[in-house]
């Protein structure tokens, strides 16, 4: 295996690992400035009112999106164990 194909199969594991648990990241940083937004005008100083409806949303989204990412990661499996060599 070449230096260029390690850090081909290197680029490609990091665009994957990106589109895998963007949309998850995406969804926690909309559901924790909307909850930052409501207790910043009704005032509320509770810490842990945030973790709740995220980790909710997270869930919701891993349920929703899960084949979708599931696929993504097989994809790029399969494309490493095509890419193996036998040395030997």
């Amino acid at each position: 295996m070449s230096p260029d194909m390690v850090i081909a199969l290197a680029e490609q594991g990091v665009y994957t690992i990106l589109m895998v648990v963007g949309p998850l990241l995406l969804i926690a940083l909309f559901v924790g400035l909307t909850v930052a937004i409501f207790q910043a005008t009704t005032q509320i100083q509770e810490q842990t009112l945030a973790f709740i409806p995220k980790i909710i949303a997270v869930f919701v989204g891993i349920v929703i999106l899960g084949p979708w990412m599931l696929q993504r990661m097989i994809e790029f499996t399969m494309t490493i164990f095509n890419n193996i060599t036998v040395v030997g």
